[in-house]
C-alpha cells in the first residue's frame, strides 16, 4: 500500500459509491467497527435483516440484494463473519451485479466441527469467484475460521488475502476502536484498484 495518501471514512471522496455494511449473527453493536464506521461515514448504509438471532440463508440473501438494488451508486460492500458467506450466496444467486468491491473481514467457517448449529444452513460456501475486486481479512486466532480455511477461501473467491496476527475474530470483543487498519485496507482495496 506504498505510495497511496491514506483516505480515511471521513474523507468526502467516498461518497462516491454506497458503502454497505453487511454484519454477521447477532448484528454488530455499538462498538463493533462496522457500526463506528457507519458514525464516521454518511456513505455507509447497513444491510438489516428480519431476524438477526435465527439467520436464514435465503431471507438473508433476500435482505441484501434489496439493500444493493436500492443503491444508486456502485456499492462498496463491506462484510463480517456470517455477512462474508451471506455474500458469497448472494453472488452465487444473483451473479453479483451493482457491486464496485468487497472487504471480507473474518469469514466465519460455517462447516467446521464446531459451528453453531443455527449458522448450519448456510454450508456449504459457494466458492465462486466473486466478480469484484475482493479482499479476505482473517487472523491467525479466529475462534470463528483457521487461516488455513480462511486462505481456502480467499483463493476460490479470487481475494487478495491479509492475515492479521493475533486478531482474533476482528469484532467488538478486539476492541479495534474505528479501525483504522481497516479503513486503510478498504481504501487499497477501492482506490488502488481503480487506478489500475
Amino acid at each position: 500500500m506504498p505510495g497511496l495518501p491514506t483516505l480515511t471514512l471521513q474523507d468526502a471522496r467516498w461518497r462516491r459509491f454506497q458503502l454497505l455494511v453487511v454484519p454477521g449473527w447477532h448484528n454488530s453493536g455499538e462498538e463493533h467497527w462496522q457500526t463506528r464506521w457507519e458514525r464516521l461515514q454518511p456513505a455507509v448504509r447497513r444491510a438489516e435483516q428480519d431476524d438477526w438471532e435465527r439467520p436464514d440463508p435465503g431471507s438473508w440473501v433476500a435482505r441484501l440484494d434489496e439493500a444493493v438494488r436500492a443503491a444508486e451508486k456502485p456499492v462498496v460492500l463491506i462484510a463480517h463473519s456470517l455477512g462474508c458467506v451471506t455474500v458469497a450466496h448472494w453472488v452465487r444467486e444473483t451473479g453479483g451485479r451493482g457491486v464496485a468491491a468487497a472487504l471480507l473481514v473474518a469469514p466465519a467457517d460455517v462447516e467446521r466441527e464446531r459451528a453453531a448449529p443455527e449458522l448450519r444452513g448456510f454450508a456449504p460456501i459457494p466458492g465462486d469467484h466473486l466478480p469484484f475486486a475482493t479482499r479476505v481479512v482473517a487472523t491467525d486466532n479466529d475462534p470463528c475460521c483457521t487461516a488455513e480455511r480462511a486462505e481456502e477461501l480467499a483463493n476460490q473467491w479470487g481475494s487478495d488475502l491479509v492475515v492479521i496476527p493475533g486478531g482474533g475474530h476482528l469484532n467488538a470483543q478486539t476492541r479495534l476502536g474505528d479501525w483504522s487498519m481497516g479503513q486503510l485496507l478498504l481504501h487499497d482495496l477501492v482506490w488502488r484498484r481503480r487506478a489500475g
